[in-house]
């Protein structure tokens, strides 16, 4: 596929496929039970536990994006309360209050 200006289409972002997925309920709760054990979404064990499976298998596509990171995704503007975020820089004075 090729842009309006002939050269290369630009990369998009695909959308994260959607699935309608039909449990047993104590299937289900076992997995709830076991992503808690590993601070993770339902759905995010069940898409870790089909990669692992895929990749013994010997078939996980090698086009496969990496998993989405855990976490809240990062914010956009400066962090609450105005500290900088770790590894970020200091400011002059070492960024600490006095001590009397």
């Amino acid at each position: 596929m090729t842009a309006p200006s002939g050269g290369p289409a630009p990369q998009r972002r695909q959308q994260r496929k959607q699935v309608l997925l039909r449990l047993d309920p104590a299937v289900y709760e076992a997995l709830a039970r076991w992503a808690g054990d590993e601070l993770r979404s339902a759905n995010a064990q069940i898409e870790f536990l089909l990669r692992r499976a895929l990749a013994e298998a010997g078939r996980l596509p090698g086009e496969a994006g990496p998993l989405p990171r855990r976490g809240r995704p990062p914010a956009a503007g400066p962090p609450p309360g105005g500290r900088p975020p770790p590894g970020g820089t200091v400011p002059p004075g070492g960024g600490t209050a006095p001590s009397d």
